[in-house]
């Protein structure tokens, strides 16, 4: 039987093996996005996620409470003294009526700070803090504030001839703003304090009870 058989010096006399093949990395075009994308997409999907939670929260918030805008109104307002002196010293005496109108159902209002504070030419005669108070449901309050007293203003000569021009049409242009610290009561819950800011531009004719106004 070994006769048979071949005799084999370790030459292989097959057909030729081809080379293995060789893979070449070049940094930058690899077919895969690395750690960098999928980091990206990761975040986007939480940002996304984030996004409808967020949604979802105030619309069910809305349906809820149904928020209304809370209604600032000036109802009358007395101007019986407003004249300004050589060296500018205003002297003046100015009452309103104000009306807060809160339309919610299911939100209650905290006024825990509530300043008055008047303006002529942008420059402020007098401040008053009134009381604070809590506005209930589908409630209207009122405040009543009163500006009493002489306090000097800067005034330039533009802003001297607009008060001269105002005296002679007998109705001045006065601003009172309102600066206000409130939290809402949402059921049983108590938000934190928010900061508003209320402007009323009124034109006020002097000595009478009723004066005419602009925007609230």
């Amino acid at each position: 039987m070994s006769d048979k058989q071949a005799h084999l010096n370790g030459a292989y006399y097959g057909p030729s093996i081809p080379p293995p093949t060789r893979n070449y990395h070049r940094p930058g075009r690899g077919s895969g996005c690395g750690c960098g994308c999928c980091l990206l997409r990761c975040l986007f999907n939480i940002i996304i996620t984030a996004i409808v939670i967020i949604g979802l929260a105030v619309f069910i918030f809305w349906l809820i409470f149904r928020p209304n805008k809370v209604k600032f109104h000036v109802t009358d307002v007395q101007l019986t003294q407003f004249n300004l002196t050589s060296n500018n010293t205003l002297h003046y005496n100015l009452a309103l009526n104000m009306t807060i109108r809160n339309p919610n159902r299911r939100i209650g209002i905290y006024y825990d700070r509530i300043e008055a504070r008047a303006y002529y030419e942008d420059q402020r005669f007098d401040t008053e803090t009134l009381t604070p108070f809590y506005q209930g449901h589908k409630n209207t309050s009122y405040l009543n504030p009163v500006f009493v007293g002489q306090q000097y203003v800067r005034l330039g000569a533009d802003e001297t001839s607009e008060f001269n021009e105002d005296r002679v049409n007998g109705v001045y242009d006065i601003d009172v703003k309102l600066y206000l610290r409130i939290r809402f009561k949402l059921g049983r819950v108590k938000t934190g304090r928010f900061k508003p800011r209320i402007s009323c531009d009124l034109k006020v004719p002097l000595n009478t009870g009723n004066g005419s106004f602009g925007g609230t």
